[in-house]
Order: structure tokens, then C-alpha cells, then sequence
């Protein structure tokens, strides 16, 4: 088998615009010029999903970009038909590089005769022929045990902390960061410490899925800028809710930093109506026209992480060391200069 000499990338259709941006990173790092390659993944008239690859790919160190976002179905699909083509086309190693991780939230039994999916999605993957994963900010840390083989989890918290430092540099004695949710006390607690900010908790209480019957914020928010931090944004009900219920509680600003901005039905609407002076998602998953448009959604990029990561995998060096700010500082350097 010859030696894998440089990292290929192949994209699916669920996140070209992320795939490109990655490969021009990559590009920018290496000195050269890296581009997915030459592939069609399309679909039959019954929307079966067929993919064809243009190049050989025998004996190379293959990274597949594709985010699991929604369609999610279609998606899944297409990651685990390319890996299949790969596969079967002799690549040495296949490395599913999946910014967002659909089917995360079903990662335990919360309820009698309910599945795990996401160890379903794990099973999927490792059997179509997956040798890594690379990942973001996975719903629950747990779900990398899912997996037999390695997956390398990024977290945005490292990028954030950079947005946040730069955005509010004038203010940042005055910024708390809160945790939607019990459940997400150690991704704030995570952020609170990269910027110096105390932490306070909103405590919800469901009475069924989507749906938020009361809200508790433990701490003292009053005459704070108030940053929220989660790892995903859906219909941003509860989201929108936990920032009226901080201004209520004598918060002077209310601010949101969210992973994923999954952003279904009518969650644009709900933000742009909300008190939130701002809502930060990443690329992880590619932008809706209506999610560009809105006057108060601010996208931060993934690409120079990934970027990094996968040529951190390729060449067998440390991907944990893009977890500090003097490793992730100069890739944003860019973006966020003097930080």
C-alpha cells in the first residue's frame, strides 16, 4: 500500500460552503492547494442516494465533511454511502469529520420502550467502514463511549471565549455566563473561566419535550451583561424564554453563544422578536437565507478549527491542543487580532 502523503477531503451535500472553506484553510497551512475531491453524490428519481468518486483514492488518508443536520435522514444516508464507496475503492483510513452530530439529544433512555439512537448512528458508522471521528461539541460528552473507535470531540468554548473577549473587551468585568439548564453547568462553567465571568444557572422545568413550563435563575444577574451558552438552538423557545426571564430578573443586556444553530420553524422569528441583543451560532450547520438575514444572528466560522484538527489527525500530533488559547489564538488571528 503506498504512503498516504497528503489528507484528502470529499464533501457531501448537507455543508459545501463549510467543505470549501475547510479546504481553503487547509490550503493556506499546507502551501498548496488542497480541494475535495472530484465526486457526485446525487439521488435517483425515488431519491435514492448514489455517489461516485472521479478520483482514486487507493491507499489515502480520506476526511468526509458532512454534518448530520436536517435533512437528517438524507444525510446520515450520504455519509454512510460515501464511506461505503471509499471503502471499497481501497482508501487506507476514513475519517468522518461530522461538525454537527445529529441524533446526539436521544443518548439515553429517558423513558420506557425509547431508543438510544445515537448508539444506533455509532453502529452505523463504525460498521459502514469509519476509522475516526471528528466532531463538535457533542450534546453529551458520553456518546464518544458509543463509539469502538477514536472520536475527537472540538468544543466551541475555546472560539467563543476569543468572540467574546473581542466583542465586549470594553465590558468584560460586567459579563456572567449562564447555563440554560442544570445540564449544562460544565460547558458554562467551561466559557465562565476562559473569560473571567461568574456563572449563574436558569432552572427549567418541562412538562413535555419542547415545551418549558417555569423558570428559576439561581445567581444574581442584576446590572449584568448576561451570555448564555448551549450547544444547540432549535425552535428557540426556550432560549427566548430564559432571556426574558433574565431581563426580568435585572439583567441590562441578554446575549446567546450557541453551537449549533439548528433553527427550525419558527425560531429566526422568535429571535429576531426576542429582548436577546445578539445570538452567535457557528457554520457547523450551513445557514438558512432567512438565518443570514436576521439583523441580530451573528455566524462564527468552524473552518480554521477543522481545518487544524484534520491536519492534526493526518500528521499525528496533538487535536486537545486546539483547546488553548495560545494554539487556537493565531488561527483565528485573523478575526480576533491581540487575543
Amino acid at each position: 500500500m503506498p504512503a498516504m502523503t497528503e489528507p484528502k477531503l470529499i464533501a457531501g451535500n448537507a455543508n459545501r460552503p463549510l467543505a470549501n472553506a475547510i479546504a481553503r484553510r487547509m490550503s493556506m497551512h499546507r502551501g498548496m492547494n488542497v480541494a475535495p475531491v472530484e465526486a457526485r453524490v446525487e439521488r435517483f428519481n425515488d431519491q435514492e442516494i448514489f455517489v461516485e468518486v472521479y478520483e482514486n483514492v487507493r491507499g489515502e488518508d480520506m476526511f468526509i465533511i458532512q454534518p448530520t443536520s436536517n435533512p437528517a435522514n438524507d444525510n446520515l444516508m450520504e455519509l454512510l454511502i460515501m464511506t461505503d464507496a471509499l471503502k471499497r475503492s481501497s482508501a487506507a483510513r476514513i475519517t468522518a469529520v461530522i461538525p454537527y452530530f445529529g441524533y446526539a439529544r436521544q443518548d439515553r433512555r429517558a423513558k420506557a420502550r425509547t431508543p438510544i439512537s445515537a448508539k444506533l448512528v455509532a453502529n452505523l458508522l463504525t460498521e459502514a467502514g469509519v476509522d475516526r471521528v471528528l466532531t463538535l461539541d457533542l450534546h453529551a460528552a458520553q456518546i464518544q463511549g458509543f463509539f469502538d473507535i477514536p472520536v475527537d470531540n472540538l468544543y466551541a468554548a475555546p472560539v467563543f471565549a476569543l468572540d467574546i473577549k473581542h466583542h465586549f473587551r470594553e465590558r468584560l468585568s460586567d459579563l456572567m455566563v449562564i447555563s440554560p439548564d442544570v445540564g449544562g453547568v460544565a460547558r458554562a462553567r467551561e466559557l465562565a473561566q476562559r473569560i473571567g465571568a461568574p456563572l449563574a444557572i436558569v432552572d427549567k422545568r418541562r412538562e413535555k419535550p419542547g415545551e418549558v413550563a417555569e423558570m428559576t435563575v439561581i445567581g444574581d444577574v442584576t446590572g449584568k451583561t448576561c451570555i448564555i451558552v448551549d450547544d444547540i438552538c432549535d425552535t428557540a423557545g426556550t432560549l427566548c424564554k430564559a432571556a426574558q426571564v433574565l431581563t426580568e430578573h435585572g439583567a441590562t443586556e441578554v446575549h446567546a453563544y450557541i453551537t449549533h444553530g439548528v433553527l427550525s420553524g419558527p425560531a429566526v422569528e422568535r429571535v429576531q422578536a426576542s429582548v436577546m441583543k445578539s445570538l452567535v451560532i457557528t457554520d457547523s450547520i450551513e445557514p438558512t437565507e432567512k438565518v443570514k438575514a436576521a439583523s441580530n444572528i451573528r455566524i462564527v466560522p468552524t473552518a480554521p478549527m477543522f481545518a487544524q484538527a484534520i491536519l492534526n489527525i493526518w500528521n499525528g500530533t496533538s487535536v486537545s491542543s486546539l483547546f488553548e488559547v495560545d494554539t487556537l489564538g493565531p488561527i483565528y488571528e485573523g478575526l480576533y487580532s491581540g487575543f
